[in-house]
């Protein structure tokens, strides 16, 4: 609910901070108090469009705030999504505020609990927390989804939906990938004889991952293979048997270390230096091992100046193809090979996955338009009990015959299912049925609205409502109920009028007064909480007029009692 507002130089308010309770809160004040001011300084929170020409003389900005408390808990996620943080009170009930500040040079900024947001964040926060009524304020009747959520609301199918939308976006989802097969069979049919050129190109050439590299490395050897036989050669020498290479040294240091005798040695040098033939004896098998890979790697290098050639062609054939395809790498390349002829095959034999994919697009369909049927099931009982309920209501506030129907008809399959309504009214005894928005007039509007909250207010979790002058045009006992008919949707959630009629203002729990002053050098509003008796003067004055007499006061204290 609404909880306080401050207005800082907006119009001809200069500082203004109002505290706000549940129930009814009556506003009342003299035609041209300033009423209409409050409810624009309200506007601009709920994101209207800034005026500049409404800041105050001689100020460089106006600041509109409104606190609110028990938020609707549905926008934790938007908040979270928007980076806002999300304010709980030590009554453990939920905190907002919005700040609204609008400068000199024409722009303005949002606070949402102090966290700069766009005027589209504002637009998607608002509705959840302030709804506003006036006699000419149809648009939203007139609005095919307000008109579904009002019938969805009296139908309590929010399961129903949540189910439905389920299979719909499932629904939608398969078509999407469907049409994207499709289309991609239809382009690759149309290039069929060029990725056939290209494909017979590729299945000549079989690439294959990793073989450029090897062929890469054997291209290197074979390039430097006469050099590294001759290095080969030459390190298989110093390593051999014959004179001098190491073998034949080895043997020779080997043989002549196991004819000395190290018995003259210190005892702490006998172990080591009797080891020496062994050791000598172990080098000369490593020596052996080396000598004979450095032999076998030698005799395995191929010099064939053919193999080179055939090495050097196979390069050439990855290198153009690659320049060819315009691809980066041979991976990429192989890539494509696999994927030309997945196509071809497909245009040929026709996508495999596709059958399979229509017919699971078929289940869904039926699936979905069972739901749908139990959807639109849900709506139609609902229209009709909606219907009945509307009349019933609005019949006592001057609209003795009024005809109603909320009529569903079936559209194409959507998110929200496959109805469509339209609120169709008569206010004349033999009148035909029209859609409301091209008949009613302001004032039947707003008795139609208020009916229709006051049906609401047990099915759904409105947020506060603003009524201003819905009761134009009617009085005595018609006011009286449709200010009855306010108190009683105020029990369910918080109610604020703005209204010219003394029965409706003496239903309020609160009272507020508009009022205006005049100074040497400007006019300002001003905003009064009535105390009983004050409450009682005004009902007063809007009874008899500026002059309030004895008898006024006297019908002002029976309204209050009543």
């Amino acid at each position: 609910m609404l909880r306080n507002l401050i207005i800082k130089n907006y119009a001809l308010i200069r500082d203004l901070n109002l505290e706000f309770g549940p129930g009814l809160t009556i506003i009342t004040g003299e035609t041209g108090a300033g009423k209409s001011i409050m409810l624009g300084a309200l506007s601009l929170v709920m994101g209207g469009r800034a005026d500049t020409k409404m800041i105050s003389d001689g100020n460089s900005r106006s600041v509109v705030e409104a606190g609110f408390e028990d938020v609707d808990p549905e926008l934790r996620s938007l908040f979270d999504e928007k980076g806002i943080d999300w304010i709980v009170n030590d009554n453990g009930l939920s905190e907002m505020t919005i700040r609204r500040e609008l400068l000199a040079n024409g722009r303005s900024k949002v606070f949402v609990n102090d966290t700069s947001v766009t005027l589209q964040t504002l637009g998607q926060i608002m509705p959840r927390l302030i709804d506003i009524h006036s006699q000419h304020a149809n648009a939203k009747i007139n609005d095919p989804s307000e008109r579904l959520r009002i019938i969805d609301s009296m139908a309590e199918n929010e399961e129903l939906r949540k189910d439905y939308r389920l299979v719909f976006s499932e629904y939608v989802d398969l078509r999407r990938r469907i049409k994207l097969r499709q289309e991609n069979l239809r382009r690759n049919a149309e290039n069929i004889d060029f990725m056939r050129f290209q494909l017979e190109q590729l299945d000549k050439l079989a690439p294959k991952r990793g073989e450029l590299a090897e062929i890469e490395r054997k291209f290197e050897i074979l390039s430097d293979a006469d050099e590294i036989k001759e290095k080969l050669a030459m390190l298989a020498a110093l390593l051999g048997d014959n004179s001098p290479g190491v073998q034949a040294q080895l043997y020779d240091a080997s043989v002549l270390a196991s004819k000395i005798d190290f018995g003259i040695a210190d005892d702490e040098d006998a172990e080591e230096l009797l080891s020496i033939a062994a050791r000598l004896s172990q080098a000369l098998v490593e020596i052996k091992d080396i000598y004979s890979t450095v032999d076998d790697y030698n005799s395995r290098i191929d010099t064939d100046p053919a193999t080179l050639s055939r090495l050097s062609a196979r390069m050439n054939i990855y290198y153009e193809a690659v320049k060819r395809f315009k691809v980066k790498d041979v991976e990429e390349l192989v890539a494509l090979h696999e994927q030309l002829r997945r196509k071809v095959n497909a245009v040929t034999l026709g996508d495999d996955e596709l059958p399979e994919m229509e017919r699971e697009a078929r289940r869904l369909a039926g699936e979905l338009k069972h739901r749908a049927d139990a959807l639109t099931e849900s709506r139609v009982k609902a229209a009709a009990e909606f219907s009945r309920l509307l009349c019933i209501t609005a019949a006592p506030l001057g609209l003795p015959n009024i005809k109603f129907e909320a009529r569903l008809s079936q559209r194409k399959l959507s998110s929200n299912g496959q109805d469509e309504v339209q609120f169709l009214c008569s206010f004349n005894k033999n009148g035909t049925l029209k859609n409301l928005g091209e008949i009613a007039s302001g004032g039947e509007i707003a008795r139609m609205m208020l009916s229709l909250k006051s049906i609401l207010a047990g099915h759904i979790n409105l947020p506060t409502i603003i009524f201003d002058e819905v009761d134009t045009g009617v009085s005595g006992e018609i006011a009286d109920k449709m200010g009855g008919m306010m108190h009683d949707v105020a029990e369910k959630m918080q109610v604020i009028v703005i209204t010219h009629l003394p029965q409706v203002a003496a239903k309020g729990d609160n009272h507020f007064k508009v009022y205006k002053t005049d100074g040497e050098t400007s006019t300002e509003t001003h905003v009064l909480p009535l105390t009983m008796e004050q409450r009682i003067r005004e009902l007063a004055a809007m009874i008899s007029g500026s002059e309030v007499s004895e008898a006024a006061l006297e019908a002002a204290r029976a309204l209050l009692a009543n």
